[in-house]
């Protein structure tokens, strides 16, 4: 695979502590009440079709200044904004199952030295060798959960998100086809579950919160508990962003 040139060296950040338990801060009203999606917009036909067509939508406007919109004029992909951040790639993986479509997560380790035990996507950062974003996702993916790309059925990339950690966090979307197998890199990943679409592109289940953080600065993010599982931070806000996506297309499609 050749080397993409657009990927500066990786550089080596100092671990990011928090100083807040995020499971309890103050859950804050969201600014506009949103509809939950319905079942028509959470088919893989209807996503992919979306993902297909040019969709006039906004990202989530809590985090309309963290989301990156660049695009290659070649290949028409979005592009993180490498200035001072750490290019990362994640798979979204969505995967049928009789109910409907579910969404695949993985919680992280709890000793490693950055975001231990959270919960996120299949991903990481992109690495000199790797073609693209959609490339360093795949990777990432086949090395952390076992799921090789020649299960996974692309359907497009939404904006980066840059984290608090120094990090543009680019969501790469795709169908999981039957028969795949999940062998999860015990070094990095606990456990390995799965969340109902419908219960993630329900806003009923988005929760605000505000923190405080010790120099006086506020912090807004959002959650979606699903049972003893919290979803929180960088991977909630490419979840909520999917859903506005969603909303989009399902108006005008």
């Amino acid at each position: 695979m050749s080397q993409n040139p657009s990927i500066p060296p990786c550089r080596v950040r100092p671990v990011v502590k928090l100083s807040f338990d995020p499971q309890t801060q103050p859950v804050i009203a969201p600014n506009a009440v949103l509809n939950p999606l319905p079942d028509a917009a959470l088919q893989a036909d209807f996503i992919a079709q979306a993902f297909s067509r040019s969709i006039e939508w906004q990202v989530e406007p809590v985090f309309a200044k963290d989301f990156l919109v660049h695009r290659d004029p070649e290949t028409g992909l979005l592009l993180p904004d490498h200035s001072g951040m750490i290019p990362a790639a994640v798979f979204f993986p969505l995967i049928q199952r009789e109910n409907g479509l579910h969404v695949l997560f993985t919680r992280r380790t709890d000793h490693l030295t950055s975001h231990a035990g959270q919960i996120c996507f299949p991903g990481g950062r992109i690495e000199l060798h790797d073609a693209d974003v959609i490339a360093a996702a795949l990777r990432e993916t086949h090395e952390e959960v076992g799921i090789g790309p020649d299960h996974i059925q692309l359907i497009g990339t939404q904006p980066g998100f840059i984290t608090s950690t120094g990090y543009t966090m680019q969501p790469v979307i795709g169908l999981v086809k039957p028969g795949f197998v999940v062998q999860p890199d015990q070094s990095e990943v606990a456990e390995v579950f799965e969340v109902p679409l419908s219960y993630l592109m329900d806003p009923r289940h988005h929760q605000l919160h505000q923190a405080t953080l010790p120099d006086g600065r506020q912090r807004l993010y959002f959650s979606m508990p699903w049972n003893h599982y919290f979803i929180w931070g960088a991977t909630a806000a490419l979840v909520r962003n999917f859903y506005h996506y969603l909303a989009a297309a399902h108006k005008q499609l």
